[in-house]
């Protein structure tokens, strides 16, 4: 099944009035977070405040991820095992630097489908087999901590965090990962959040990690398919088909060929196109 993951917002899991508004907003995920957006002194009160919320419901078709402690940390072995038995849909495991991080929450969680966090250099030079594990289900650029460790400066264009993306993503689709994009911290900068947007559409990621909800419409928008795109998308395989029916030439819209490569993409924008419209 395809599942959008434009948008996907972190949500504090300390914070019921946070966990009470994300039920009313139009996004495809959330993560309810126990790691840094709760302080040490609430952390595990925070972990009854989420249970309780998930347990309560009313988050709809959106894909409920919760991102715990560190496993290195006194509250993440703890975070997993109550993780486990909440109404959530995966894990996500911050700063994983192999798969040997990896296997160590599965040996808590069990089946439960693992998301990592790709926010260190080890991480993303190890990209590969974190994404062939089989409990892995999806990658969250963290490119504030990676930024970090990396050392680079904040460019508009990204450029210094360019190979670290492009590695993530190689490490996604080649074992069939969803991948999200990180966060773009000034959110009442909706300009530039288009652009970032724009630009991690542009390089293949599913959506985009968001900390605010005024940043919600905007991601939905960039990441869907375009009408236009939907149009060609049809085109194309009406076209293709029509070639295959008949037996005699090349399929050819708007003055390309199309092949089944192009089918294929086709296919899933219109796939994506129809899940989308379904929320």
């Amino acid at each position: 099944m395809t599942r959008p993951y434009r948008s996907v917002l972190y949500i504090p899991g300390s914070k019921e009035r946070a966990l009470e508004k994300a039920r009313g907003l139009a996004v495809d995920a959330i993560i309810f977070d126990l790691e840094d957006a709760v302080t040490p002194d609430a952390k595990i009160e925070a972990r009854a405040i989420l249970a309780a919320a998930l347990k309560q419901g009313g988050y709809g078709s959106r894909a409920k991820i919760v991102r715990i402690n560190g496993l290195d940390t006194i509250w993440g072995r703890d975070d997993a095992l109550a993780v486990k038995d909440m109404e959530a849909d995966a894990i996500l495991l911050p700063k994983v630097n192999n798969a040997l991080d990896v296997q160590a929450l599965a040996d808590l969680v069990g089946d439960m489908p693992i998301w990592a966090m790709m926010e260190t250099t080890h991480g993303i030079w190890n990209a590969m087999e974190v994404a062939a594990h089989p409990a892995v289900q999806g990658f969250v650029a963290g490119t504030n901590d990676l930024a970090k460790e990396l050392n680079c400066r904040a460019r508009a264009d990204r450029l210094p965090m360019m190979t670290s993306l492009q590695l993530m993503l190689l490490a996604a689709r080649a074992h069939g990962v969803v991948a999200v994009d990180g966060v773009y911290n000034q959110f009442k900068d909706e300009d530039g959040l288009r652009v970032e947007c724009e630009q991690g559409r542009d390089l293949g990621f599913d959506g985009k990690t968001l900390i605010h909800p005024a940043q919600v419409d905007v991601t939905n928008e960039v990441f869907s398919p375009s009408e236009e795109e939907i149009d060609l998308a049809r085109r194309q395989i009406e076209a293709f088909e029509e070639v295959e029916r008949t037996g005699q030439g090349v399929a050819v819209v708007d003055g390309k060929i199309v092949e089944n490569l192009h089918v294929e993409t086709a296919q899933k924008i219109l796939a994506m196109a129809s899940a989308i419209a379904s929320l």
